[in-house]
């Protein structure tokens, strides 16, 4: 089969332990993309950092951003699909979180909103140490009323919310929680997080709607991820690849395990599934 779209997450999959996109996965997605094959981003990230990932592997594809909950065209300037929390739903989001005196993370297609003053130390720590390049558009929301004030103005616009936390008593607590509000998607990254949109969001709908776009067979498809919030597309896809330092969920969900991320498990997977190469 000869695949036409590629669908590859970020964090734990493009990404290596070091937050770098090596030459070699650089170099072997532009030359897939040279050959007409969609490369698209899809991550949990909000679109500001899906496309600077995009960018740096110089693709002109889509984006698949927060989820799933946001798709732009990034060279015309053209929103495939975005659906936002809402502002009632995010004031029971803010709700749930104050009970349990937990500080949120919203975030638009452009904006990201923060409760946790330290985040700002991490961010800043991550350019200080080249991990992070890019820089945000970004907000310290010190309050539960100027939270109120801001999901009120940003209620067309906030498409997904996240809570990080280190305490896994607590996560696993409010995931319990959150998952008994029908509306909302729950999904996670990492054991120390959720991820927040609106229920029915997800990458592998994401990924089905490019297919529409472009008029694709899902055999005509290959994702690669790592994480829980990959599963839907890796089960999506004609080939879902799940990479060497994956989860053993997401492992035994995909048709294939490439190497890690630290192995460039990436470029492996596309020499040999799109370019035909054999390593």
């Amino acid at each position: 089969m000869a695949y036409k779209l590629v669908c590859i997450d970020v964090d734990g999959t493009l990404l290596n332990s070091k937050h770098k996109v090596t030459n070699r996965t650089k170099a072997i997605l532009l030359q897939a993309h040279q050959q007409g094959i969609h490369i698209v981003i899809s991550t949990g990230r909000m679109y500001t950092d899906a496309e600077y990932f995009s960018n740096l592997i110089g693709v002109k594809s889509p984006v698949i951003a927060s989820n799933g909950a946001f798709i732009k065209e990034k060279d015309i300037d053209k929103v495939i699909y975005q659906d936002v929390l809402g502002e009632s739903l995010s004031l029971e989001l803010l709700e749930v979180f104050r009970k349990h005196r937990t500080k949120p993370y919203f975030c638009t297609p452009h904006k990201f909103y923060y409760g946790n003053a330290m985040f700002k130390l991490f961010y800043v720590a991550s350019q200080i140490l080249g991990t992070r390049s890019n820089k945000l558009d970004m907000e310290y929301i010190f309050s539960w009323k100027q939270w109120q004030k801001i999901l009120n103005k940003e209620k067309n616009n906030i498409v997904k919310c996240e809570i990080i936390y280190r305490d896994i008593a607590l996560i696993n607590e409010l995931r319990t929680e959150l998952k008994n509000i029908a509306q909302l998607e729950i999904v996670d990254s990492s054991r120390y997080n959720i991820e927040i949109t609106r229920k029915g969001v997800s990458k592998g709908n994401a990924v089905a709607m490019l297919a529409a776009f472009y008029g694709l067979k899902r055999e005509e498809i290959l994702t690669i991820g790592d994480s829980e919030n990959d599963l839907s597309m890796i089960e999506y896809a004609g080939l879902g690849i799940a990479m060497g330092n994956a989860s053993e969920t997401v492992k035994q969900k995909a048709d294939y395990v490439t190497s890690s991320n630290d192995n460039e498990g990436v470029a492996d997977a596309i020499n040999r599934f799109i370019l035909g190469n054999r390593f």
